[in-house]
């Protein structure tokens, strides 16, 4: 047996894909060549083989004990990443409402405005109710209060959707909107799942591509209330346009999340991730982990108020996505080039937004945090 590839811990803060712990890697690259001493690999085995069928109702179970998710929800698994559950959610909830409902979605970054755009290019009703831009001089940097908007029974609404963490503009929810009865809140958790504790019940939907937090990109989770799935299946023919069928809710859960070709490979990456959390303690260690490497991170820059621009307003900013931009104009590259060569990577900006982002996923380390804290605070120092 050769020994297991292996590599200096890097000190990577990408938005996503992102970092993964060496443990799962290393794991998996065993597991690519030789699964279970079958002779084959994980990636080479049928989807609906015992071992395949094995490694889904494995990593359900996991998902289910480290998020304490009850049996009023159903776990399964769609190819594809957050931009597909935006038509998935969209299509599937205007089932479960019989064509008569319609969706209210609470804007506050890019993921949850496209979010929205797809809902209104599918044709689905759907209205804006919260926009953040318009609460913070046109620009995004702060969620919203329940006081800051209204749902009422005469709305019409079935759902409620939401983004939870917004990647790119560095804004988290820290709770969650109140909904009257008959309202489902509808979450993307892409970026936060299982970085802290959260009450599943409170859900009735919940998506999180897997690339962020949990894996590899190309496959999504899902937790479902399974009243929902019972309302999508009775929805009569023809009230509404029919979901593809790869992304029919009922469709995927009754084939054990095996109707078409799962990528398994990327499945057993994701149920690795989930054993080696279950491992250090679960997500209240790893809860404890997070709110320290932030604290580290945010206490440097506001540290620095006269060099450094945190447009995130302090009570919603993000645990998992830091953003920042520097006040002096002239230093960006210089930035990049110093941290890049003290390797501190992927802490460019988003496209749209430019400045800085320190994504501080759950494998990310407080020992990474604390380096790239100190390199901040000297590089401050050294060019104001």
């Amino acid at each position: 047996m050769p020994a297991l590839p292996t590599r200096e811990e890097p000190n990577y803060f990408g938005a996503g894909p992102a970092l993964l712990p060496i443990d799962v890697l290393q794991q998996a690259a065993c597991d690519l060549i030789n699964y279970k001493d079958l002779g084959l690999g994980i990636g080479e085995i049928s989807h609906r083989s015992k071992e395949a069928t094995d490694v889904i109702n494995k990593t359900k179970a996991n998902l289910r004990k480290l998020m304490n998710i009850p049996d009023t929800h159903e776990v399964f698994f769609m190819q594809g990443g957050g931009t597909t559950g935006f038509s998935s959610v969209a299509s599937n909830m205007f089932a479960a409402s019989h064509g008569k409902g319609k969706g209210a979605y609470l804007v506050t970054g890019s993921w949850s405005l496209k979010s929205v755009q797809e809902a209104q290019r599918l044709n689905v009703p759907c209205e804006i109710i919260y926009n953040a831009k318009d609460h913070n001089h046109g620009k995004f940097g702060v969620v919203p209060s329940n006081n800051d908007f209204k749902i009422t029974a005469e709305d019409n609404f079935s759902y409620c959707y939401i983004c939870e963490n917004e990647t790119v503009h560095g804004v988290e929810y820290q709770e969650l909107p109140v909904l009257p009865a008959g309202v489902e809140l509808c979450a993307d958790l892409s970026s936060d799942i299982l970085s802290r504790k959260i009450d599943v019940s409170k859900y009735g939907v919940i998506l999180a591509g897997a690339q962020k937090n949990i894996g590899l990109a190309g496959l999504t989770l899902y937790i479902v209330k399974k009243s929902i799935l019972e309302k999508i299946e009775s929805c009569p023919k023809g009230v509404t346009p029919i979901t593809p069928i790869a992304f029919d809710w009922p469709t995927v859960v009754k084939n054990n999340s095996a109707y078409n070709t799962i990528p398994i490979f990327t499945l057993h990456i994701m149920d690795l991730v989930f054993e080696h959390l279950l491992a250090k303690g679960g997500v209240s260690e790893q809860q404890k982990e997070n709110e320290e490497k932030s604290k580290i991170l945010y206490t440097v820059l506001d540290s620095h108020p006269d060099f450094y621009a945190l447009p995130v307003d302090k009570s919603c900013r993000s645990k998992m996505n830091v953003v920042f931009t520097l006040k002096k104009e002239g230093l960006d590259e210089k930035f990049l080039k110093e941290s890049t060569a003290d390797k501190l990577t992927g802490l460019k900006g988003h496209r749209s937004v430019g400045g800085f982002r320190a994504s501080l996923y759950n494998a990310v380390t407080i020992e990474s945090a604390s380096k790239l804290a100190k390199f901040c605070d000297e590089f401050a120092k050294q060019n104001k």
